[in-house]
């Protein structure tokens, strides 16, 4: 094994072995469960989803996307479950890597913030090959879009997808793609931006397979 190896497998031992967030809380109260960091990534990975946090559903497997949300992801990308699931081939790096817990309406709470802070550029220093970069959500935009372009305006999600063409040519040999979360209770924003559908996938679809091939 490489010197670069080992100390890639280092840094994802420690992410995996990660409880910050649960015994140094860095912001707000301590994590409310058992951490469960959830990361799927490797050297030679060529796509990076970079998203939002685990649920609860994904919480219990430790597989990221194993819900509606990652049906609809896939639908998406037009890939299998076998091709999403290839390490070698696609990183899935959220922004928090532990479910971080419900707001009193039962929604997802943010990402920890430790967790970024912490890990993400370490983690994205060793990530050479990336080739396609696919942002899900605001987070996942803001923190990626202020290092890749930083003088970009700043957008809110809508705004920043509407923008996909610019963003998708700004930085040299990797093409970023921001997109809307798939989560189903985001039906009625696909509904009110058919152009989504309609224009972004079908060139996501065409990156994806020349990144996979």
């Amino acid at each position: 094994m490489t010197k670069n190896k080992q100390s890639f497998e280092a840094l994802l031992a420690s992410i995996r072995a990660c409880r910050a967030c649960r015994d140094q809380p860095r912001y707000g109260s301590p994590l409310p469960h058992e951490p469960r960091p959830v990361v799927q990534v490797a050297q030679t990975a060529r796509i990076c989803i970079a998203s939002q946090a685990p649920g609860a559903r994904v919480h219990e497997s430790g597989r990221p996307f194993n819900d509606r949300s990652g049906i609809r992801l896939r639908q998406w990308m037009g890939i299998e479950d076998s091709e999403f699931y290839d390490a070698s081939r696609v990183a899935i790096v959220p922004m928090g890597f532990c479910f971080p817990g419900n707001k009193s309406d039962g929604s997802d709470l943010p990402p920890r913030r430790e967790c970024a802070e912490i890990w993400r550029e370490p983690l994205f220093a060793q990530l050479p090959n990336l080739t396609l970069l696919l942002l899900i959500g605001g987070y996942a935009q803001r923190w990626h879009l202020d290092r890749l372009a930083p003088g970009l305006p700043k957008r809110n999600v809508t705004d920043t997808v509407h923008s996909w063409r610019e963003l998708r040519q700004t930085i040299p040999a990797l093409h970023v793609f921001p997109l809307p979360h798939p989560s189903w209770h985001n039906q009625n924003w696909l509904k009110r931006n058919p152009w989504f559908e309609a224009e972004v996938l079908p060139v996501l679809r065409a990156d994806v397979r020349e990144a996979l091939a």
